[in-house]
């Protein structure tokens, strides 16, 4: 008897050793596939039985929770929704999460290993934390100005503090409420319809995701490179260069809108932006140089994140001499976010050293003990400092009796470049409308911010005036709340 109960004591014991790797097996080999499972809810269940951690601006909160009493239990609400969405994104329910809602998910989840108490203690538990929060650069009442300025116009604005690379404002026209997407049903999918149907594309973050041709903005890196490529040695001394100019190897000719550019200096030329001009230094530069100095300002990078992904800004590298001469004046195929043209103010201003841009100043967890502190590092030295100064006094002309007469701030140093970027089947459409600039510190000396505008349905009668006309106003609006203590 005592032999039986024995036998089957060891098969009991040999089915419990099974079981027991069974469930091991389970747990170690096939949990993220099981996690992964459509019909698994266990996972969004867990997500959404606690509150997500909350984003910051200025020290407050734009976001927020609210109880739903279903099964899902917290959704996330906004506050100021259109203003903030091109700094939030949203995190729905539904369609997952975008912008810094995905790039800091693991944060205000409260699923990262730096807002639990303990080493490995998430990995041991199989628990989460209380979300933690994501403080931003952003400056509140910047990124009003640049929202009420563009009033819902199809447009971007991004404004970057030079010595540090902090982003104060990121703003993208018109905008949405990502709260409309937080939940389930039938209100959240037909929002979503709408705001995908819309042809004005809402939910396009323009300031970093859209790309544009950047027209007479572009003229700077162009200065930049003739400068320390020493083309050009003295930026008051006139040029050889005709107007029109034919443009290399062609029959094309290139015009002008300004008058006054017939061999105008690089200094005349900047002031009020020939086409002619830079068009010609750009082709003397040569390709490899306007593309070696073009990479040193950001174009061609396709990993910059802030943390969330910066579309790539472009510039060939593969041209003819008349590509390379309409290249040089932001045209043919050279893009660029705003986000792009903002580095662009911002290295000038900053004596050629250019910052890597950011946009998560710290994090914290739930009780506000920082466990990450935000912060950059150099990006790249696009230029000499001596040329820098050049060009800090060419944008200053540019606003005091050039082109960017709208941007001057009373008893502040100001410095700016209009732009106008012609597109569509033979540039049929409307121009887009450019403004970068940056404003020192009357106090300090010391460059405060550099802001890129464009307005894509801006007006005009004169081409290269649209940038001043329409998009220098919003860029001054920007700079003045910069400057506010």
């Amino acid at each position: 008897m005592i032999r039986y109960i024995r036998r089957a004591a060891a098969f009991c014991l040999v089915l419990l050793v099974a079981l027991l790797a069974n469930a091991a097996r389970v747990q170690l080999f096939e949990a993220d596939e099981l996690d992964a499972n459509p019909a698994n809810r266990r996972l969004s269940i867990t997500r959404y039985e606690q509150p997500r951690g909350d984003i910051l601006v200025d020290g407050r909160s734009v976001t927020g929770d609210r109880r739903t009493g279903e099964q899902l239990d917290h959704e996330r609400t906004y506050r100021h929704g259109p203003l903030y969405a091109p700094v939030t994104g949203y995190a729905s329910q539904t369609y997952g999460t975008t912008l810094l809602e995905n790039a800091e998910d693991s944060v205000l989840s409260g699923t990262d290993a730096l807002l639990a108490p303990l080493p490995l203690w998430n990995e041991f538990t199989r628990g989460r934390q209380p979300g933690g929060d994501v403080v931003t650069t952003v400056k509140a009442s910047m990124q009003r100005a640049a929202y009420d300025g563009l009033r819902g116009r199809r447009g971007a604005v991004a404004a970057l503090e030079p010595s540090t690379g902090k982003i104060l404002a990121l703003v993208s026209t018109p905008s949405y409420d990502p709260e409309r997407l937080s939940g389930t049903g039938s209100a959240v999918t037909g929002a979503w319809a709408r705001l995908n149907a819309s042809k004005s594309l809402p939910m396009l973050n323009r300031a970093i995701r859209q790309t544009y041709p950047p027209g007479s903005t572009f003229k700077i890196v162009t200065a930049a490179a003739a400068l320390d490529a020493r083309v050009v040695t003295d930026p008051g001394a006139a040029t050889d260069t005709p107007s029109p100019y034919v443009l290399p190897n062609t029959r094309t000719t290139l015009p002008d809108e300004s008058r006054g550019c017939e061999k105008a200096s690089l200094a005349d030329a900047v002031r009020v932006s020939c086409n002619t001009v830079m068009a010609h230094l750009g082709t003397r530069v040569g390709l490899d140089g306007m593309v070696d100095a073009a990479r040193r300002f950001g174009f061609n990078d396709s990993g910059l994140r802030i943390p969330s992904g910066v579309a790539r800004s472009n510039f060939d590298t593969d041209m003819s001499e008349d590509q390379l001469a309409l290249s040089s004046i932001g045209q043919f195929n050279t893009t660029a976010t705003p986000l792009q043209m903002a580095m662009v103010a911002s290295a000038v201003a900053n004596g050629g050293d250019l910052r890597r841009p950011y946009l998560v100043d710290r994090v914290t967890t739930h009780d506000g003990n920082t466990v990450r502190q935000g912060g950059s590092g150099p990006y790249e030295r696009p230029m000499n400092p001596a040329t820098a100064v050049q060009l800090q006094q060419m944008m200053v002309d540019v606003v005091e009796s050039g082109t960017g007469g709208n941007a001057a701030i009373d008893g502040v140093r100001v410095g700016g470049k209009t732009g106008t970027a012609q597109h569509g089947v033979d540039n049929s459409g409307i121009p887009y409308a450019w403004f970068i600039s940056w404003a020192e510190d009357p106090d300090s000396g010391r460059p405060a911010v550099a802001v890129a505008v464009v307005v894509e349905d801006a007006t005009a009668e004169r081409a290269d005036v649209s940038g001043g006309g329409s998009a220098a106003p919003i860029a001054r609006a920007v700079m003045e709340a910069a400057l506010v203590k």
